[in-house]
């Protein structure tokens, strides 16, 4: 009964997993405000054509070059209107309608590369980590790409394989597929080795040895005792590589080797927006900052859940 109660006062129930760790991400301040701010950047491409309906890519060759509406009415100056409130660019297009469709492309590259990069780099953790006479051979080629240089095998890549996908698929559908394709198959090198670390360390514990004692088969040991036990740093290596593939695709769109070029995403905004950054250094600002803030708020993101997940750093 002392279990149950003190005096009569009843026991408070135990606490689930889940609210433990949602407790603890709580406490964590960057971590909220990474995951609120990565939450209302999703929101804001993704409703934000509901709300401004001008479309990304309406040339409106007498809005040409408008300030923003902060600058103009700094400045005094009467041209600016309040139908572009972020101004327009050299051809009459809308910046802020170029700013949400130029971030529905770069999250939803973002997204599929890390989920690609994150199947593949699992896969082969645990592959590598559970059969001994697979480790050496899935290592020295996960090592083998890790040595390679990424960003010229992207060029490389995107030159050799874009006109076809072009040709198959369309030139938005099939650069995706490529950008996402190439990104994600050289991503997942750091996934993997984590994975594999953890599952070394795991597969000797008591609890999968007598799983494997009482004759449960190697996929089995994997689905229920080992995944769910590797989630933490799988968590964490999504957070990281969704970043890294934004980055990534804004560099292949800077140096002009990603959609085509009436496509808008962010990183093809800033590369427009280097010629004139003098004359119009808001247009430099405006997606070199929504990437930044992305980058940011996915990396305090990531240190909030490592934090909530890691048993050790939980202290149990």
């Amino acid at each position: 009964m002392s279990n149950l109660s003190v005096g009569n006062i009843p026991a408070a129930p135990p606490s689930s997993r889940w609210r433990d760790i949602w407790s603890r991400f709580k406490r964590h301040k960057g971590a909220v405000i990474g995951g609120g701010g990565l939450i209302f950047i999703t929101l804001f491409v993704l409703i934000g054509p509901c709300i401004w309906t001008l479309e990304a890519t309406r040339i409106d060759i007498r809005a040409r070059d408008m300030r923003p509406i902060y600058t103009a009415l700094w400045n005094g100056d009467a041209k600016i209107g309040w139908t572009h409130p972020l101004g327009t660019d050299q051809l009459g297009r809308d910046l802020l309608s170029q700013m949400i469709e130029g971030g529905r492309t770069s999250l939803a590259v973002g997204w599929a590369s890390m989920i690609l990069a994150l199947v593949l780099g699992t896969l082969v953790g645990v592959l590598s980590g559970f059969f001994n006479r697979l480790d050496f051979w899935l290592m020295r080629f996960t090592d083998l790409v890790l040595s390679l240089p990424i960003l010229p095998l992207l060029l490389v890549a995107v030159t050799l394989f874009r006109q076809p996908l072009r040709t198959n698929f369309g030139p938005e559908t099939g650069m995706f597929i490529l950008i996402v394709g190439v990104v994600g198959l050289t991503s997942w090198m750091q996934t993997a080795r984590i994975v594999r670390a953890d599952v070394l360390v795991l597969k000797e514990r008591d609890f999968i040895q007598a799983t494997r004692s009482i004759g449960t088969r190697p996929f089995g040991i994997i689905t229920r005792h080992l995944l769910p036990n590797v989630l933490s740093p799988i968590m964490v290596s999504a957070t990281l590589g969704l970043a890294t593939a934004i980055i990534t695709e804004s560099a292949l769109s800077f140096l002009g080797v990603g959609f085509p070029s009436d496509f808008p995403t962010w990183g093809k905004l800033l590369a427009d927006a280097v010629q004139r950054m003098e004359e119009y250094p808001e247009r430099v600002f405006l997606p070199g900052i929504a990437i930044s803030l992305t980058v940011l708020a996915v990396n305090f993101l990531g240190d909030g859940l490592r934090d909530a997940l890691d048993p050790r750093i939980r202290g149990r």
